[in-house]
């Protein structure tokens, strides 16, 4: 049973939304996340590294940092983040409460971005009631998280377990094979689907889309053989199928945070 009392919220002067200046990165905190932090991509690229998992993010990547999460994050300066982040705590209280997953993202954005920009409207002026009705909003998000979470398990339970099979079967050989030339057309032939309800189905099961997939599990093996056998950034950047250095360098820092030449 749901039990979140808007009074239980314990809002923090730490919200904003902003555009990120095309140098910007979040460096690895030292001490764990304090509180609560919901965390919106409105807009750009990036990595988002939470307690040392990698997620690709754009828009309607949506986390709930929590208390004692490890955070970090980098972007693509050519296309930078453009983010919403509220941070916030939850009095302890003995009634056991559904809490939203750290990551999601969400299909139908409106209605969340919505309440987003009203709640951090709140607070850029003395706006008269703000703590009662942005406790209220708050609410309301983390209400709409559960929903679409709910939603998406019913949404997977409906999907039969050969399908769920067969699209992290795929998966599983990109990561296996991350240098050779995949294409959508290639691996929905491999799950002998439609190249439409394939890329469908991958972005629902595996949370990326196709293309970022490819280039995560490339890029996560870039970082193993410059840090492990002693390869080149050239010679490492052939055995994925770069036929481009600088394009493979820009890539790496994208997701990474730092050149291929630092990780060797």
């Amino acid at each position: 049973m749901l039990y979140l009392n808007p009074e239980d919220f314990k809002l923090k002067p730490a919200l904003a939304t902003i555009h990120c200046e095309p140098n910007w990165t979040w460096r690895k905190r030292e001490h764990p996340m304090p509180n609560y932090d919901l965390f919106y991509v409105w807009g750009g690229e990036g990595t988002v590294i939470l307690n040392k998992k990698a997620y690709h993010v754009e828009k309607g990547h949506c986390f709930l940092f929590k208390p004692g999460d490890y955070t970090e994050a980098t972007h693509n300066p050519q296309n930078p983040l453009v983010l919403t982040y509220i941070h916030f705590d939850i009095a302890e209280v003995e009634t056991p409460r559904m809490i939203p997953s750290s990551h999601r993202i969400l299909e139908n954005a409106l209605s969340f971005e919505s309440l987003l920009t009203q709640y951090v409207r709140l607070f850029l002026v003395n706006t008269f009631g703000a703590e009662i009705e942005g406790k209220l909003i708050l609410k309301q998000l983390m209400i709409h998280l559960l929903r679409e979470e709910q939603e998406k398990k019913k949404e997977l339970g409906r999907t039969s377990n050969s399908l769920l099979e067969t699209i992290r079967e795929v998966a599983n050989y990109i990561q296996q094979h991350p240098g050779e030339p995949h294409t959508i057309e290639s691996l929905s032939e491999r799950a002998n689907l439609s190249q439409r309800y394939f890329s469908q189905k991958f972005k629902e099961i595996i949370g990326h889309k196709v293309k970022s997939y490819i280039v995560y599990s490339r890029i996560k093996r870039a970082e193993h053989l410059l840090h492990f056998t002693g390869m080149s950034v050239t010679e490492t950047a052939y055995a994925l199928g770069y036929n481009d250095l600088h394009f493979f360098s820009r890539q790496f820092k994208q997701y990474t945070g730092k050149n291929p030449s630092e990780i060797r």
